[in-house]
């Protein structure tokens, strides 16, 4: 149950912030943000263009011509290079300011469809476990 609260949650504040984000931006700020969080990513993660075009399932033309701006990603090819660069597709729209800030939430919101019930279920029961024990530590 909690873990189903927190992807609800999640989901609701990833609407405000598109909503904000969306309003805010021009399509060429948003453009600017997307093709040097891009780069920086990939320079984090220590790629070439080619390297995380072949991660991505993508042509190295691609990935220079997202960088450099001419050409935006599909929702499809955004997805594949968050998870090539192993970052959220959030910090490379620019929602977020960190690349690992909401990695391991993201990646839980976007696997949990491949989880079977028992283990939903029980990812469940270990956040529930750890909510506990760390209000318990917060205790002391």
């Amino acid at each position: 149950m909690a873990l189903l609260s927190i992807t609800h949650n999640l989901t609701d504040m990833r609407l405000r912030q598109h909503f904000h984000v969306e309003n805010a931006m021009t399509d060429n700020q948003a453009s600017d943000i997307f093709k040097e969080r891009l780069k920086k990513a990939r320079d984090l993660r220590g790629l070439n263009q080619t390297d995380l075009a072949n991660r991505a399932g993508l042509p190295p033309s691609s990935v220079s011509h997202f960088e450099s701006g001419p050409r935006k990603p599909s929702f499809e090819n955004l997805k594949r290079l968050a998870s090539a660069l192993n970052v959220t597709t959030d910090y490379l729209l620019g929602r977020v300011d960190s690349p690992e800030a909401s990695a391991p939430v993201g990646r839980l919101h976007r696997d949990i469809h491949k989880l079977s019930a028992d283990d939903l279920k029980l990812t469940e029961e270990f956040v529930d476990m750890l909510v506990r024990r760390g209000q318990s530590l917060e205790k002391k």
